[in-house]
């Protein structure tokens, strides 16, 4: 499709992939480099914002333009995926486009037939608001986007967050899977600033002190939770999904335990085994040696130093790889060791350093992870889950 012009018009025509449409940018997208890299930045800045709903993202780098040729294929891709019918959901998200304004006999304020209880989480690009369906009863967690801000929030020098959050809006309608939060409806009135993302309300969240051995989850519980969000990430990668952003604030716990995967805000998709990316993905403290190194790297072995970095959390309550600016942050995570307890269980040590291989060529393999013994020593090898569309999966 290259030259074709990406309209919200054209995409909205095409139903499962067109709320929204695209913005079409041009521009030269950075990366970071680990030379040059003097200026202070606070430590939360390198470590996921104290916000609920884990919106701490970096971007920026310098680059040689290729990057945003990436994140324009991405939306190539997903436009070929919904032309071909592509989507792993029984039940299409719903698509409204129009919103009402109002309030409940109690004065609470409503979006059409959602009535506001709490606010439950901020971020970059909105916030994140408890809301009841007065339909069904049931309760539903609502990003709320102005438009006006997302085209005035520079990520890079010509382009500005709408894109990130429309990529992460045609992902979420076409994923389905018990690990990954749902996206159930959006709420987008061309007449109103505001539009909606309505998803699924998950009560809890991966929660660790990050002061050290205090602060660990344990062991057990690690093992259950680790093994989530591996078939979360395992069904991401099969297709062709890089989340970018994996660490314990996108991970979400419902009552039962289950542990879902969210914010896809700055996932991309790519085509076959071209996992290639230059953008500088998720939160510097989760950062893969190789992204800290301002080279091309590939999307999935990132992805899986991150659930590293994460592991290595839930299990020493620390982060392996901290400085007190960012270039200290990304000198450790390329040339220091990580230091685990003396009396960790051996094969889990021996997964953590697997996943922390500073070297993505040497590192594990996410199917390995899911067949490694402290893996299966839960409940068995994690199997591939068996979506709608694998038929189409190459």
């Amino acid at each position: 499709m290259p030259g074709e012009t990406f309209s919200f018009s054209h995409l909205l025509e095409m139903g499962c992939c067109g709320c929204f449409g695209f913005l079409k940018k041009s521009s030269h997208r950075p990366i970071f480099s680990i030379r040059g890299l003097g200026s202070q930045f606070p430590q939360d800045f390198l470590v996921p914002e104290a916000s609920e709903d884990g919106d701490g993202i970096l971007y920026s780098g310098v680059g040689d333009g290729s990057t945003w040729q990436r994140a324009k294929k991405s939306e190539e891709i997903l436009l070929a995926r919904a032309q071909s019918g592509w989507i792993c959901r029984e039940v299409p998200v719903k698509e409204t486009l129009k919103v009402t304004l109002s309030e409940d006999e109690h004065g609470n304020k409503m979006i059409n037939e959602y009535a506001r209880e709490c606010k439950i989480g901020s971020g970059s690009y909105g916030k994140v608001i408890l809301y009841r369906n007065t339909k069904d009863g049931k309760k539903y967690a609502i990003k709320v986007f102005h438009r006006s801000h997302l085209l005035k929030l520079h990520v890079a020098p010509s382009e500005t967050a709408m894109n990130d959050v429309l990529r992460e809006v045609s992902i979420m309608k076409m994923v389905n899977h018990p690990n990954i939060v749902n996206l159930i409806e959006v709420i987008n009135d061309p007449l109103s600033d505001h539009f909606y993302m309505v998803l699924e309300y998950v009560e809890g969240k991966l929660v660790w002190e990050g002061s050290g051995s205090e602060g660990c989850i344990g062991e057990s519980k690690s093992q259950k939770y680790f093994r989530d969000v591996v078939a979360g990430l395992m069904y991401l990668h099969a297709h062709n999904i890089v989340h970018g952003d994996i660490k314990p604030d996108n991970l979400l716990i419902t009552s039962t335990g289950l542990v879902k995967i969210g914010d896809f805000s700055v996932s991309q998709v790519f085509e076959g085994d071209n996992d290639e990316l230059r953008r500088s993905p998720g939160t510097p403290v989760f950062t893969a040696p190789e992204c800290c190194l301002g080279l091309t790297y590939h999307g999935r072995a990132a992805d899986t130093w991150a659930l590293g970095i994460t592991l290595y959390c839930m299990i020493a309550g620390q982060y392996p790889f901290l400085g007190d600016t960012l270039q200290e942050t990304y000198d450790k995570i390329v040339n220091n060791q990580f230091l685990l307890p003396e009396n960790i269980n051996p094969q889990l040590r021996n997964l953590i350093e697997r996943l922390l291989c500073k070297d993505p060529i040497h590192r594990i393999t996410l199917h390995a992870v899911a067949e490694h013994p402290w893996v299966v020593e839960e409940g068995g090898p994690i199997q591939e889950y068996r979506c709608r569309h694998k038929s189409l999966i190459k």
